[in-house]
């Protein structure tokens, strides 16, 4: 571990500080916009049109690094980053904010790509799962934090605008000046949505129920405590408790993972995740409640994301683990457009406690048709699965592709494993029975 942080501690010091700015200015725009008047159904849109962006860079980044490079790519899209995030309060109108959080979504997905290949050059191969566990920490303590800053006050109605522009700049330092280009970038050809839906039904509808919930608890969290009437201190704090709960739950789940029928765990969490969500529509007016159930949904929405990865692996061949990500990620990107603007239509006719009811039903929803699945064909053997490698909703393409070359070289070293122990109890037999 020690080593791993030696060799990317600049890549994952500027991603916490990333996620300082991209943790704060969700938050922010959502307390800001709803002070300034916008109806939830507009600030809906505006969170919505992250995800568009986001999608969108996933698919052009990639390109754009093969023709300039990382570090002009990076540079770029980061400069863009601070420059909105100073204009919003500048520019208080709904559609300067939608055309605003098109672009950072945009700018976030294509630095994540960029930061992510380096944090995959960094390592050796052996290192990866450490990599990407680090990583996936330090975004969540990223997030988590930035709540915290929610506090700070801001007589002038800028201030609190200027300082996740100045983390996001900051954040550019110890990345660039420690780190080399990488090779030029390469994508894998995706598989397509219908061989992916053949796969792994399970796993297609679940991206796309887990890409709205997670949207709604990232873009309209801090909506629904505005709405809601609660204090800038109880906002920053319930929004924290979504993304402790995923922090505190994601290894035990991930655990149980590797010892179980996936889909009867996936049933159970988003079980779990649902009666969290309705306990909050019925008695979040108790602040206690509120928090105790935005823990149990960040803890169970974030760690499924990992979990439906892992299902669907285990109908893959190891070669096609990599080639399935664009595909479930891109089913997640369009859950995430969705889920802002459906929680946002609820919570404009239902009350602010709308939002935990869109929750409840997407959960509720995704338990039900896992129980299905499991009458519809067999559970493969569980010592023949693939550990689970802890993933980020937030993580881009290339985290993805990296994360599923991992499991997929585990998978067969472990098979490789598993063969000769085969052989050498074989041999010995042989050898015993000759004797």
């Amino acid at each position: 571990m020690f080593r791993v942080l030696s060799n990317t501690w600049a890549l994952l010091l500027g991603m916490t500080l990333l996620m300082l700015g991209n943790g704060l200015q969700g938050s922010l725009l959502g307390v800001r916009g709803q002070a300034a008047g916008f109806s939830t159904l507009e600030l809906s849109v505006v969170m919505s049109a992250y995800f568009v962006g986001f999608l969108g860079g996933s698919r052009l980044t990639p390109e754009l690094i093969r023709r300039v490079g990382h570090v002009r790519v990076f540079a770029a899209l980061g400069s863009l980053i601070s420059a909105v995030l100073i204009l919003y309060p500048a520019f208080a109108h709904p559609y300067i904010w939608v055309l605003g959080r098109l672009v950072i979504g945009f700018c976030f997905s294509g630095v994540y790509v960029t930061a992510e290949s380096w944090l995959n050059n960094s390592v050796t191969n052996d290192q990866r799962g450490q990599a990407l566990s680090l990583y996936m920490i330090v975004q969540m303590l990223g997030i988590i934090a930035a709540q915290a800053l929610l506090n700070v006050p801001d007589a002038s109605g800028f201030l609190l605008f200027i300082i996740p522009s100045v983390l996001v700049s900051v954040s550019f330092a110890p990345i660039l000046l420690s780190i080399s280009p990488t090779p030029a970038f390469e994508a894998t050809k995706p598989k397509t949505l219908r061989a992916l839906f053949g796969v792994s039904p399970l796993g297609f509808v679940g991206m796309f129920m887990l890409g709205s919930v997670f949207a709604a608890q990232f873009g309209m969290s801090a909506v629904f405590g505005a709405e809601a009437g609660l204090s800038l201190a109880e906002i920053s704090i319930f929004v924290s408790a979504f993304y402790v709960g995923a922090l505190v739950l994601q290894y035990p789940l991930g655990w149980l993972s590797d010892r179980m029928d996936r889909r009867v765990l996936i049933m159970i969490t988003s079980a779990l995740g649902g009666g969290a969500a309705l306990l909050a529509f019925g008695f979040g007016q108790n602040y206690t409640i509120l928090l105790v159930a935005a823990f149990f949904i960040g803890g169970t929405s974030n760690p499924l994301y990992s979990l439906l990865i892992a299902h669907t692996n285990d109908f893959l061949d190891t070669d096609d683990m990599a080639a399935a990500s664009g595909g479930m990620l891109f089913i997640n990107g369009l859950g995430a457009i969705a889920g802002p603007m459906v929680t946002g239509w609820l919570m404009s006719v239902l009350g602010a406690y709308g939002f935990f009811l869109i929750i409840a039903v997407m959960m509720s929803v995704l338990a039900v048709y896992a129980a299905y699945r499991m009458t519809q064909r067999a559970a493969p053997n569980v010592d023949e699965t693939a550990a689970v490698t802890p993933m980020m909703p937030t993580a881009s393409v290339v985290a993805m592709e990296v994360a599923q070359e991992y499991t997929a070289e585990v998978a067969e070293e472990a098979a490789a494993e598993a063969e000769a122990a085969a052989e050498a109890d074989a041999k010995e037999v042989h050898n015993g029975a000759a004797r």
